[in-house]
């Protein structure tokens, strides 16, 4: 098999210097994190960033957009609303708002030299937070999702409420925002201690940990949960195999680190069909 040309991208990749974001090293954590998934996604993307719709965007939608675009990677307010953000409608408002969306079928069109493309998608829109407030939206144009069979007796696609335990903050911080824009509830701890805190308080479908963390095994922690709680669900992420997993007498899905957001979301979906531990 060919080895890959492509590599890994950052805002650091690129001078930002003509633009009105300024030098990267001076940008708040929430927007180096999303500037990175933009430019590192392989589908168009583009990252809309404060009220004055500064746009960080990457190579895959300047592509896409052609004469549009502007100049790679963005980082410059436009004179026209872009395309995708025309075709979110209230979509995008409710994204600024706090909430997750998404935006089936979408066609936004793009002006080209040979005329207009129409580029159908389908647009998921993720409020990006720098504390307490919306700072930004995150705008994947993603293949659209194949029309369910009218045979199928598809599992409800409901909501989960699903606690995320990952020491590594920026990890963390960014698996919590996809699964949100999946349409689930996210809280985000790095201690096991507070995880254990967060599931005496409240109730949580499934526990996503890290195996490897700070004064207990995400292992040690997710035993101590099912025992309290037979109902939740459990996936564990781990960068060492699953060496640590074996002989376990509940039942769980394991992710191997680096995975993919479409492993993580087929994990939510089979963890949703599994029997509670105990039934």
């Amino acid at each position: 098999m060919p080895e890959s040309t492509l590599s890994p991208r950052s805002a650091a990749s690129y001078d930002w210097s003509a633009s009105v974001l300024g030098d990267p090293a001076g940008w708040p954590a929430p927007l180096r994190v999303a500037a990175d998934v933009v430019l590192n996604s392989p589908m168009p993307g583009l990252l809309v960033w404060g009220r004055e719709t500064v746009l960080v965007f990457n190579e895959s939608y300047a592509a896409l957009a052609g004469l549009g675009a502007g100049r790679v990677p963005g980082g410059s307010v436009p004179s026209v609303l872009p395309p995708p953000l025309s075709s979110a409608g209230s979509a995008l408002q409710q994204a600024w708002s706090g909430q997750p969306a998404l935006v089936a079928g979408a066609l936004p069109a793009f002006r080209s030299v040979d005329g207009v493309n129409e580029h159908r998608c389908d647009l998921w829109l993720t409020p990006i937070h720098d504390g307490a407030t919306v700072a930004g939206v995150l705008v994947a144009l993603a293949p659209p999702a194949p029309a369910p069979l009218a045979l199928d007796a598809a599992p409800e696609d409901a909501s989960l409420n699903i606690l995320v335990v990952e020491d590594n903050l920026d990890s963390q911080y960014l698996v919590c925002e996809m699964l949100k824009a999946f349409g689930h509830e996210a809280d985000g701890v790095a201690h096991p201690n507070d995880a254990l805190e967060l599931l005496a308080s409240r109730r949580y479908d499934v526990l996503f940990s890290d195996v490897s963390l700070p004064g207990m095994s995400g292992v040690d922690l997710a035993r101590r949960a099912v025992g309290d709680q037979p109902a939740l669900k459990v996936i564990f992420a781990s960068g060492y195999g699953d060496t640590l997993l074996r002989h376990l007498d509940f039942p769980y899905l394991s992710l191997q680190k680096p995975y993919e957001l479409d492993q993580l979301q087929d994990a939510l979906a089979q963890v949703a069909r599994q029997p509670a531990h105990g039934a």
